[in-house]
């Protein structure tokens, strides 16, 4: 395969710069030449009005639901909808059936996807059957490809099985990612706990079950000396814990979704089950605070919670709807449009640099010789997005029909170029 990419932006996130318009040429998936001008007939020229080139994107936290949930996901559908999006490498939560806590569900989603044009990353369970019970393989996981440790969508309540965790992976500094949910105070909550929730006659979820959750894990992981990540941070007084146990020098990250930097309690006026997700939409205040805490630099990555639900479980009533929206196709319009006022170089760092480092992947560099992983884009190109525009089995989502800032053109990467087949207006 010879790709020439004329004319494009190269983003460097380790040393946030962007360069003049270049060339570059890819033979068989590595970087040959990149010069301000490249004459070669033999390759496929690419090329699209104001395009970026970044090292390829990074999602934290989605689910695929293969195996034992392919009527809502499968691992071929969730990675053209990750293509579409612009990543190239995708984290995956270990909630199926089975669940992953043996080398048996590595090998399957490892081989399964080994042609896919997008990497998958397992998340290994920390719990045997996500139970909270008792510690999976956490060092066999490890060992047989999971890039970190997490429970998904149910958060470890126990704090002694936590410690132990974070005791054992410290071994071969591993990372355990947490939702920050405090479930004894979330338990039968629809929607964030505040005077939306009360005027629609719904039980809340309260901002402290968020609070409580990251001030007693961010403890558990200054006594373990060991690292967590909380993802999905959706609350200002656990951001100022975070806060706080980066001053101290702790070992602790986070990581935001675009729906908690675009959306808020106000817009479950409605009764859109599409709204509603874990940890849920939160006040106008929290939602302004994380806008702060990315200029700022607090919050480390971006994971789109890409989880989607089939018809059963969305088209009922609020209360009985499942949690989850898709996130993937959508991600960049929606995160570039609501932190317009971030510097690109910040944003696209988040996406590529820090999240690599959290899972200690090899770094991505554009230069000659290396192999090519890359993200085609244009920040600046407004659109409309519809439903031409998923590649998910699941369609359940607010966001169609709105207006986006930031266009995904395709990936270049494991010597496959994906392009995007529906142009934005």
């Amino acid at each position: 395969m010879r790709v020439l990419l004329s004319q494009v932006r190269i983003v460097d996130p380790r040393h946030l710069t962007v360069s003049a318009p270049s060339d570059i040429l890819i033979v068989n998936g590595h970087i040959e030449r990149i010069a301000d001008r490249i004459d070669d007939e033999t390759a496929q020229r690419i090329s699209f009005p104001n395009a970026y080139v970044s090292p390829g994107w990074v999602d934290l936290f989605a689910d695929f639901g293969d195996p034992g949930f392919e009527r809502k996901e499968d691992l071929a559908s969730g990675c053209a909808a990750a293509a579409a999006g612009g990543f190239t490498e995708v984290c995956l939560v270990p909630n199926t059936s089975p669940v992953v806590q043996s080398k048996a569900e590595l090998d399957y989603l490892l081989h399964k996807s080994r042609h896919l044009p997008v990497t998958i990353r397992p998340l290994g369970a920390i719990s045997k059957d996500l139970e909270g019970k008792a510690l999976a393989e956490l060092y066999d996981l490890h060992t047989y490809g999971a890039v970190a440790f997490s429970d998904g969508w149910q958060p470890v309540q126990s704090a002694g099985l936590l410690l132990k965790a974070l005791e054992y992976v410290r071994a071969f500094d591993g990372l355990i990612i947490q939702l920050p949910d405090n479930q004894s105070l979330s338990a039968h909550g629809l929607m964030h706990e505040g005077i939306h929730s009360v005027r629609l006659g719904m039980p809340g979820i309260p901002a402290i079950s968020e609070l409580i959750q990251v001030q007693r894990d961010t403890e558990l992981a200054r006594y373990a000396a060991s690292r967590i990540h909380f993802t999905g941070i959706s609350t200002r007084e656990a951001l100022q814990v975070i806060a706080r146990a980066k001053e101290e020098g702790l070992q602790v990250s986070c990581s935001v979704t675009p729906y908690h930097l675009a959306l808020t309690d106000a817009c479950l006026e409605s009764y859109d089950t599409n709204l509603k997700v874990m940890p849920p939409l939160r006040s106008q205040e929290d939602l302004d605070a994380l806008k702060q805490a990315v200029q700022q630099g607090l919050i480390d990555a971006f994971a789109t919670h890409h989880r989607p639900q089939d018809i059963e479980s969305k088209q009922v009533e609020f209360e009985y709807a499942a949690p989850g929206m898709i996130g993937l196709e959508s991600f960049f319009g929606i995160m570039n449009r609501e932190l317009a006022a971030v510097e690109l170089t910040k944003k696209i760092a988040m996406l590529t640099t820090k999240p690599r480092s959290l899972l200690r992947l090899p770094e991505v560099e554009i230069s000659v010789g290396k192999e090519a992983n890359l993200t085609i884009f244009d920040p600046d190109k407004e659109w409309i997005f519809e439903e031409k525009h998923i590649r998910s089995k699941s369609h359940h989502t607010p966001f169609i029909g709105q207006r986006l800032k930031g266009f995904v053109y395709g990936i270049l990467t494991k010597n496959q170029l994906v392009l995007h087949n529906s142009s934005p207006q």
